[in-house]
């Protein structure tokens, strides 16, 4: 049977994971809105400005979930718990 008291710690390397991942979506959403007429160089015809808030901005997200699914599948065997033996 697994300790009920192991299951409520968390594992610092997954919470530095999360809060690094917050902090690439709070640039991307929050930034790139705040700073859209400094960010007014044009990418590939189009203004970034434009481009980050049709394109870039889901792009990054898909970026965040695929990273945050690479790193946990590489973790999860680490912290798997081994059955006991009967």
């Amino acid at each position: 049977m697994v300790d009920p008291k192991a299951l409520e710690k968390h594992d610092p390397r997954v919470l530095a994971l999360k809060a690094g991942l917050l902090a690439v979506w709070v640039a991307i959403s929050f930034g790139c809105c705040y700073f859209a007429r400094e960010l007014s160089f044009m990418v590939v015809g189009w203004p970034f400005s434009y481009w980050m808030a049709a394109q870039g901005a889901v792009l990054g997200f898909i970026a965040i979930v695929v990273v945050y699914a690479t790193v946990m599948r590489r973790l999860a065997p680490e912290d798997s718990l081994e059955p006991p033996d009967a």
